[in-house]
């Protein structure tokens, strides 16, 4: 689960908490449960790990990703394994200790988050068999912060900072689960948050550390988006939203907004494709939509309702918005400014929706778009989804 404020160690149970009654809907009630307008089907039911669910889910180029809750990561091409036993596809690799958080993919580097508080870094190596069946092979280049980062760092006091009443450690360490990474729009930065409240920017050239922001939030870092213009969102346990900004001539990012309009814990954030509009799911079962205003600042332009229950998880394709809720169920949206609908409504699951991927093909027809979603659910299952969507005006 992700760190939120309600989280109750109990009973490992999200309490949702009440939706943002100062903010207006987006989605009418005639438009909540409109599914007409996109026909959807259950493809498949995957089950990739045998004793845990999957924690994170990415697709890059023809394959798909999925990190577990206990140190696995599988990938399949999932152009063809629906129609095949998709188990004798898998390409399987272990490491650190607990869940993969978070799995991003840049050319032939595999990078993934782990509870563990490390980042690693994977060559990937796809060889084609018989032409139909595509392999993968990972291996380890690096495990961040490098071996380099520790030891150059260690040897001076000014680069170690106070983490507990008696311990310190090098500023280039992450000291808890490392929750959430994103690339920068070309690819030369990764950024990671962390559940110590820091964000660290590392060169994707070579794993160097190259800043680390301490104390950026109140509580614990639970996702991270960074638009093509640079700027930088992270959403926290704290209920707060920051943007972050190199500005001209600083080498180092600053805070240039926080938005304060969720009432609890944050767990998802996604940004449009275009990157002008920012996604936000939380506890409050809200989804807020914020468009970027001047200087990076956002202006909240209403929120998207339906789910009885906290919002885990969120990914955005073209005009789609996809959440996951604690409620069991995955959301389709889609619309334009202070205009959206429910385009469907996915139930199947028999717990929490934890992670999302997504992906829009032309189907034969060419008024026509098909969705093909990917959900993971602390059930243990990937369902494998598909929707017909009508192509709209331009």
């Amino acid at each position: 689960m992700e760190r939120t404020a309600s989280f109750n160690h109990t009973n490992n149970t999200l309490s949702s908490q009440p939706s943002l009654a100062s903010v207006p809907s987006l989605n009418s009630p005639s438009h909540l449960f409109n599914a007409s307008t996109a026909s959807h089907t259950c493809l498949a039911t995957l089950k990739p790990h045998s004793s845990s669910y999957t924690s994170s889910l990415t697709l890059a180029g023809k394959f798909l990703y999925a990190g577990s809750s206990d140190r696995e990561i599988r990938s399949w091409n999932y152009t063809i394994f629906l129609s095949e036993e998709h188990s004798q596809n898998t390409n399987i690799l272990t490491a650190g200790k607990g869940a993969v958080k978070s799995i991003v993919v840049h050319s032939d580097k595999l990078f993934t988050a782990h509870q563990d508080h490390k980042i690693r870094v994977w060559r990937i190596t796809t060889h084609d068999h018989d032409h139909d069946h595509d392999q993968q092979r990972f291996t380890r280049v690096a495990t961040l912060p490098t071996l380099g980062d520790r030891v150059t760092k260690i040897l001076l006091p000014k680069n170690h900072v106070q983490i507990r009443r008696h311990k310190k450690c090098t500023w280039v360490h992450h000291v808890d689960t490392v929750s959430s990474l994103a690339l920068s729009h070309d690819g030369t930065l990764l950024y990671s948050v962390s559940w110590d409240r820091t964000i660290k920017v590392w060169r994707t050239k070579d794993f160097a550390c190259l800043e680390s922001i301490r104390n950026a939030h109140d509580d614990a870092i639970n996702a991270v988006a960074v638009s093509a213009d640079g700027h930088v969102y992270t959403g926290s346990t704290d209920k707060r939203i920051r943007v972050w900004r190199k500005k001209e001539g600083e080498k180092k990012h600053s805070v240039v907004d926080t938005l304060e309009k969720h009432k609890s814990g944050i767990n998802a954030l996604a940004l449009s494709s275009d990157g002008c509009v920012l996604y936000s799911g939380a506890c409050d079962r809200s989804i807020l939509v914020s468009e970027q205003g001047e200087n990076g600042k956002l202006v909240v332009v209403g929120a998207l309702r339906g789910h009885t229950k906290s919002i885990l998880c969120l990914a955005v394709v073209s005009d789609l918005v996809c959440s996951g809720s604690e409620d069991k169920t995955v959301r389709i949206w889609r619309g334009l400014r202070k205009d959206y609908s429910c385009l469907a409504v996915l139930e199947g699951h028999r717990s929490p929706i934890k992670s999302l991927t997504a992906t829009l093909h032309h189907t034969h027809l060419p008024s026509q778009l098909s969705l093909l979603l990917y959900s993971g659910s602390l059930d243990s299952d990937v369902k494998v989804w598909q929707l017909f969507l009508p192509l709209l005006a331009t």
